[in-house]
């Protein structure tokens, strides 16, 4: 399938035969199967992606996966979900976010994940990626400012947890996701809504983790302004359209 196939024709094909686009092979299935959901600008996809790491290692390969048993339906709840028995993989670009829950974490323990989360610090923040808006929490490197996700960096995907992703005032993620890995390059805007503590200090009393201050006032919206999507390749939107997405690292 092309790689634009998740976006719904607006104008009619024209009357010449087209050129053949170029379709990258095919991925083959490997690893677990475990299941997957995920938003795109217009659909959210639901079925089974095949893993050999964790959910947001292989979404920041930036390259095709390998998914069955998918179903999609309209993100506005315009209809229901319907099966798409042709669709075999999917490409990592396509997605604003997509929704891990605990078998996506691979073979990493509660223990290393506590350990890895100890050393940064969480903000609450409402990040803006249209037409999606989620509310969670970030973990930063300390010194790091939220803002920070609007700047282009190796990691396409970061998580937000204990968030909710919603379209207008509908949510469109469950309550128990374990986290929400949002697509930077779909973010606009960056929010933080709270104030808090390091996370190794709320480890330590046991309490959850909650914002951190910096020198930005709470209520402070970040825009992106001078850093557009790789390629610079943008929609009518001002979102970045697919193909237009620049080098593949």
């Amino acid at each position: 399938m092309p790689f634009d196939f998740l976006r719904r024709k607006k104008e009619p094909a024209p009357a010449a035969r087209p050129q053949r686009e170029a379709v990258p092979p095919r991925p083959t299935p490997t690893g677990t199967p475990v299941p997957f959901d995920g938003v795109t600008e217009e659909w959210r996809l639901v079925g089974q992606m095949y893993l050999d790491t964790r959910l947001s290692d292989a979404l920041n390969r930036r390259e095709a996966l390998a998914i069955a048993d998918v179903s999609w339906a309209p993100i506005d709840g315009s209809a229901s979900f319907s099966p798409v028995p042709g669709l075999k993989s999917v490409d990592p670009y396509d997605f604003i976010v997509v929704l891990a829950d605990e078998s996506s974490k691979g073979k990493m323990s509660e223990e290393e994940r506590a350990a890895q989360l100890a050393q940064r610090v969480a903000h609450e923040v409402a990040l803006e990626a249209p037409p999606l808006r989620i509310m969670g929490t970030v973990h930063l490197a300390p010194g790091t400012a939220p803002e920070a996700l609007l700047e282009r960096t190796n990691e396409m995907f970061v998580p937000v947890v204990g968030g909710v992703a919603y379209v207008g005032e509908r949510p469109v993620s469950e309550p128990q996701v374990d986290a929400i890995l949002v697509n930077r390059f779909y973010l606009r805007g960056v929010k933080e809504t709270g104030q808090g503590t390091s996370s190794m200090s709320a480890a330590r009393s046991g309490a959850k983790p909650a914002a951190t201050t910096h020198s930005k006032p709470a209520s402070a919206t970040v825009k992106r302004k001078n850093n557009p999507p790789p390629g610079g390749a943008k929609s009518s939107a001002g979102r970045p359209k697919r193909g237009g997405l620049g080098p593949r690292a």
